[in-house]
C-alpha cells in the first residue's frame, strides 16, 4: 500500500505543478464509472487541501452530471519522466458553472481557454502516492492545439448549441443541467440587466 496523508505537502505541490496531463475518476452509486485524462494546465492548487480545475467543452459532459449526484472524486497523477510516482487526490467536489457566484472569482487564476464550460472545487480528504514504477517512460512533444481551435472556430453561440446537442445528458441518461445553470443564468441576467459573468 501506498503513503496516505492529510493533505498536500510541500513537495507533492512542487510535483503538480510539474505535471501536464492528470486524470478524473467520477460515478454516482449506479452509473458507469468516468476516467477521463485532463490537460492545457487547467488545475490550479489553492491550499493544501483545495484544488480547483476548469473544465473544457468535449463530447461527453460526465463529471459535472456525476458530482451533481455524488461529489466523490479521484484525481491521479503519473510521472513519466524524473522518478516515479502516481500520486491520488481523493476527496468531494463541487461543480461551477458560469453564472453561479464562484465562477467570476476561480476562473481569472486560469489562462483564458475557448469553451470553457465548469470549474470543479475539490476539496481533499486523502492523498495517497505509491511508487509508479510500472508506469512507462514518455516524452512531451507538444500540446495539442485542436480542442482550443474548433472551440473558436464555433463561437460561443456554436458551443451553446454544441451542449444542448451532446452535453446535456449521460450515456447512462443522467442530466448534467449545463443548459439551465449556464444559459439559463444568463438568460435572467440579461432580463435583469446584469452580466452573468465571463
Amino acid at each position: 500500500m501506498g503513503q496516505q496523508y492529510n493533505q498536500l505537502s510541500e513537495q507533492h505541490i512542487r510535483f503538480i505543478a510539474e505535471q501536464r496531463i492528470f486524470f478524473v475518476g467520477t460515478a454516482t452509486a449506479d452509473s458507469r464509472v468516468s476516467v477521463s485524462p485532463k490537460g492545457m494546465d487547467s488545475l490550479r492548487v489553492l491550499d493544501p487541501g483545495r484544488v480547483v480545475w476548469l473544465n473544457v467543452t468535449g463530447s461527453g459532459n460526465e463529471t459535472a452530471a456525476h458530482v451533481q449526484h455524488n461529489p466523490r472524486m479521484t484525481i491521479m497523477f503519473c510521472a513519466f519522466d524524473g522518478d516515479p510516482l502516481i500520486m491520488r487526490l481523493y476527496g468531494t467536489a463541487k461543480v461551477i458553472h458560469n453564472g453561479d457566484p464562484e465562477w467570476a472569482e476561480l476562473l481569472p487564476l486560469f489562462k483564458p481557454l475557448p469553451g470553457a464550460r465548469q470549474l470543479f472545487d475539490v476539496a481533499i480528504d486523502l492523498v495517497q502516492t505509491s511508487c509508479g514504477m510500472a508506469v512507462p517512460r514518455y516524452a512531451l512533444v507538444e500540446d495539442r492545439e485542436l480542442l482550443n481551435d474548433w472551440a473558436e472556430k464555433k463561437g460561443q453561440d456554436g458551443i451553446e448549441r454544441y451542449w444542448a446537442e451532446k452535453n446535456h445528458s449521460t450515456i447512462d441518461g443522467i442530466p448534467t443541467n449545463i443548459l439551465s445553470k449556464t444559459i439559463g443564468a444568463k438568460t435572467i441576467a440579461g432580463s435583469t440587466g446584469q452580466s452573468g459573468g465571463s
